[in-house]
């Protein structure tokens, strides 16, 4: 009898996650064709296809459907049975400084896991905004960085790129519903966010006025709130009375935000476990 390898199960995942056979290979770190192999091995294993044509790409199949809840719940027990093993007796210290896109969706459920898994390790967090964390990092103050990339680093372990979306209001804009100059809000510079939405306006000559600044991701969520103004984020950020912004406002496309994970080559055990559980986690 054939096994669900838990390798495959991490790629149909990745895929299922994407929608996009090549992201999905940057997720695992294999080629675009060795994901296909990957993918027409699990589909040998299952007895059935996991992946259906829809236009020019793939879908899951109702059996894919079936297999994604499955696979999740046997990577998880996977990836918390090893945890358990490796942590019971690790001690220490481990300090992560992340941005804050991460501190508001998918971070506090691994920080957590860790925890309970290593309860001997002490954890320590500092959320902030790239240019503090980079500084913290250089000056040697946190084991892992969690933040927006700049150049190549000898100490990266992981890239996680992200889609970026123009959020608005659930309910629109407070004023005109495709106004002449579109109204931002903005993070003072400097910011990468910042400058892609700029630039992707600056590609199709739209006209914006900066309608909200803020050193914050709060306020920047309370004048998109408001419907003053939108912003550019990935969906890390949407929550409750936020949404992408209507086809409407004739937004232009816009790059995807690449971020980095950082560990410090000297760092103990524990550093090096927690940025391995980030970096296998975080992308999907």
């Amino acid at each position: 009898m054939m096994d669900l390898e838990p390798d495959l199960l991490r790629t149909f995942v990745a895929f299922a996650e994407t929608g996009s056979l090549v992201r999905a290979a940057a997720i695992v770190g294999r080629t675009p064709s060795a994901v296909t192999a990957q993918i027409k091995r699990l589909e040998d294993i299952v007895g059935e296809a996991v992946l259906a044509p829809a236009g020019r790409g793939r879908v899951l199949s109702e059996t894919g459907t079936e297999l994604l809840g499955m696979a999740r719940e046997i990577l998880a027990l996977n990836r918390n049975s090893l945890l358990r093993l490796r942590g019971q007796k690790l001690a220490g210290r481990v300090t992560l400084a992340a941005t804050q896109d991460f501190a508001e969706s998918s971070l506090p459920r691994l920080l957590r896991l860790f925890a309970e898994t290593s309860p001997l390790v002490r954890i320590e967090v500092r959320i902030g905004r790239t240019s503090e964390i980079n500084a913290a990092f250089a000056a040697n103050e946190t084991d892992i960085a969690l933040a927006m990339r700049g150049e190549a680093d000898r100490h990266e372990l992981a890239l996680i790129e992200d889609q970026t979306h123009w959020f608005a209001a659930d309910d629109g804009l407070a004023g005109q519903q495709k106004p002449e100059d579109v109204p931002l809000a903005l993070l003072d510079p400097p910011c990468g966010f910042r400058t892609e939405a700029l630039a992707a306006l600056a590609r199709v000559g739209r006209g914006y006025r900066i309608a909200a600044t803020s050193q914050t991701l709060a306020g920047l969520k309370t004048a998109v709130l408001a419907g003053l103004a939108v912003t550019l984020r990935t969906k890390r950020w949407l929550g409750p009375g936020l949404a992408i912004a209507p086809p409407g406002l004739g937004l232009p496309d816009t790059a995807p935000a690449i971020f980095s994970l950082r560990l410090r080559a000297e760092s103990g055990t524990p550093a090096r476990q927690l940025a391995e559980l980030l970096a296998a986690e975080l992308p999907l």
